[in-house]
C-alpha cells in the first residue's frame, strides 16, 4: 500500500486542523497517511530551508499557509498555470526530483461561496487582505462576478500591487474599507484565528444589509462573523474553503478523489472540539 508524507508550512499553525482533517480522511479512503506540522517560529528556519529539508526527507508535497504562500515561490522548480497568474502557493508536489506549486485557494473559495452565500449580490465588494489568500479570493470573486472589488491591505503597496496583477478593470485598491455603499465584505486577512483575536475593522462600519464572509476556519465563528450576525448581516465561515481547498490538495498528492460532505462534517466537529 502506497503511504504518504504531507507537511504544513505556516507560522502559528500549532492549532491548525489540517492534521486530523487531512489524515481522517486519507484513512476513509484507504490510505497510509501523515501530515505534519511545520512552523517556522517553532523551527527557527525559512520556507526555503524547509522546503529542500522535506525534499531531502521524502515528503511527498506541502501545503503552504501564512505567511509563505507568495515567499516559497523563488524555491520551487515550476508553477501551475494558476499558482502563475495569481502569485500564490498553497500546495507543493514533488515529483521526479522536481518541486511544484499548485493553488488550491482559488476553487475553494469560489465552490464555498456559491454553495454558502447564494443569491449574494456582488455588485460593490470589499475585501480585507492582499496576501496569499487575498491573491486567491480576489480572482474568485472576479470569476463570480464582482462589479467592483476594492482590495484593502495595512502593507503599503500591496493592494496596489496585487490590482496590477489581477488586471481586471473591476479591482480597485484603497486605503480604507469604505462600506457605506457595499453589498459584501470579505476578510482575508489572518485576524480572528486563533493566534490572532479581534477584528480586522471597527464594528461600527457594518451594516444589516450586508454580507460578510471570512476565511479564518479556526474558529469557524469569528469575532467579525459574530459581530455581522448579531446585525442581521448573512455570513459565510471559513470552513467551506478550508475544506474543499483541503480536499482539492488531498487529490493533487493522492490522486484519489476526497468525500467533501465527509470532510466538512469532520471539520465541523474538530472545530468545536
Amino acid at each position: 500500500m502506497k503511504s504518504y508524507l504531507i507537511g504544513l508550512i505556516g507560522s502559528g499553525i500549532g492549532a491548525s486542523l489540517s492534521p486530523a482533517l487531512h489524515e481522517t480522511e486519507a484513512a476513509q479512503l484507504g490510505l497510509r497517511y501523515v501530515y505534519r506540522l511545520l512552523d517556522i517560529d517553532v523551527l527557527q528556519r525559512d520556507v526555503g530551508e524547509l522546503l529542500e529539508e522535506t525534499r531531502l526527507l521524502g515528503y511527498d508535497g506541502l501545503n503552504i499557509t501564512h505567511p509563505c504562500k507568495q515567499a516559497v515561490i523563488p524555491h520551487l522548480d515550476e508553477l501551475s498555470d494558476e499558482a502563475s497568474r495569481l502569485g500564490a502557493v498553497n500546495t507543493v508536489l514533488f515529483r521526479d526530483g522536481r518541486t511544484i506549486g499548485h493553488n488550491t485557494d482559488r476553487t475553494g473559495f469560489a465552490a464555498s461561496f456559491s454553495q454558502g452565500l447564494p443569491g449574494a449580490p456582488m455588485d460593490r465588494i470589499v475585501q480585507l487582505g492582499a496576501g496569499g489568500a487575498g491573491a486567491a479570493v480576489a480572482d474568485a470573486l472576479l470569476g463570480l462576478g464582482a462589479g467592483c472589488l476594492t482590495i484593502v491591505d495595512p502593507k503599503p503597496g500591496r493592494a496596489e500591487a496585487l490590482v496590477e496583477r489581477l488586471g481586471d478593470p473591476r479591482a480597485h485598491s484603497s486605503d480604507q474599507p469604505d462600506l457605506a455603499n457595499a453589498d459584501g465584505l470579505v476578510n482575508t486577512t489572518p485576524v480572528g484565528m486563533a493566534h490572532n483575536p479581534g477584528l480586522p475593522l471597527p464594528v461600527a462600519r457594518l451594516r444589516p444589509r450586508l454580507w460578510v464572509a471570512d476565511i479564518v476556519y479556526r474558529p469557524l465563528e469569528t469575532e467579525l462573523l459574530k459581530q455581522a450576525r448579531a446585525l442581521g448581516c448573512r455570513t459565510l465561515d471559513g470552513g467551506g474553503m478550508a475544506v474543499l481547498q483541503a480536499a482539492h490538495a488531498l487529490r493533487l498528492f493522492t490522486g484519489r478523489t476526497p468525500d467533501h460532505g465527509r470532510m466538512l462534517a469532520q471539520l465541523k466537529e474538530l472545530a468545536y472540539l
